[in-house]
């Protein structure tokens, strides 16, 4: 595409380190707090991509398809990690996966058939209420004592794939308030939440290639929604870096980092709402 072609060495420099950058501060999000590297991926790389000129028709599509496609490695460190620390909730998981991967396969249709500007709106929409949760409330609000059983048992699992397919988020950015909002413990919810992302975003990407694929102005190396350029350049760095941030979990008061990261979400998040209704 030709925003590569005519792009200085020092622009693709200033593009690779973005995304170096972005996956490593979305590794230890993605094992500090639980809420998925994805919240922070996402708005990065639709930045960047928006400085390179790429197309707005498809920049949030590759923003989303490659950022569930970092989330696969990142989440099986951040979940190995959790794991060796006894926090993740198996037979919860058990019970979610398969409403989970429904909730999945409907959020990828959706977002293969929505615009770029739709799917922007949709992050920021979701991504201020959360930015506020995490600000004011934590894991201290309480709405009920346990999990949804039944019909919401199904409902809630659905909800976090769909609305985090979506998004190109892991799940844990909607899974854990979600869970601690129902009584779960912040630990036990941030350590389950982190393998929510293996759940979501290994079908979710597959359906990010299958939505994206043969579509116009795509930037190079773009296998459907999926830029496999931003995947090399950000898994890496947020994949080795999740643990560390699993261990500031178990070690650390965060929230000061919590309240600063809610800061950052609404930030980026308000300047892509403002670009969507501009």
């Amino acid at each position: 595409m030709e925003f590569f072609a005519a792009a200085s060495g020092g622009e693709l420099g200033t593009f690779a380190l973005g995304l170096v950058i972005a996956g490593v501060v979305g590794g230890l999000v993605a094992g500090m707090l639980g809420v998925g590297g994805g919240i922070v991926i996402v708005p990065v790389l639709y930045h960047v991509l928006s400085l390179m000129g790429v197309d707005p028709d498809v920049r949030m599509h590759i923003a989303v398809g490659t950022s569930l496609a970092t989330i696969i490695p990142t989440s099986f460190s951040s979940a190995r990690s959790h794991n060796a620390k006894g926090a993740v909730d198996w037979e919860l998981l058990r019970r979610w996966v398969v409403p989970m991967v429904v909730g999945v396969l409907i959020g990828s249709a959706l977002a293969g058939i929505a615009r770029g500007q739709a799917l922007a709106l949709f992050f920021a929409c979701v991504a201020l209420p959360v930015a506020i949760h995490l600000a004011f409330f934590g894991e201290t609000k309480r709405l009920a004592d346990h999990l949804p059983t039944g019909i919401g048992g199904w409902v809630m699992p659905a909800g976090i794939g769909g609305i985090s397919t979506m998004m190109g988020i892991g799940g844990g950015t909607v899974g854990v308030p979600c869970m601690t909002l129902c009584g779960v413990p912040i630990h036990r919810a941030v350590g389950t939440a982190s393998a929510f992302g293996a759940i979501i975003a290994i079908p979710g990407t597959i359906g990010s290639i299958i939505a994206g694929w043969g579509a116009a102005h795509l930037p190079p190396y773009s296998l459907g929604y999926v830029n496999l350029l931003g995947f090399i350049l950000i898994a890496p760095a947020s994949y080795f870096v999740a643990p560390f941030g699993a261990q500031i979990a178990h070690m650390t008061d965060v929230k000061k980092l919590r309240i600063l990261f809610a800061f950052f979400i609404a930030i980026t998040a308000g300047r892509m709402l403002y670009d969507a209704l501009t």
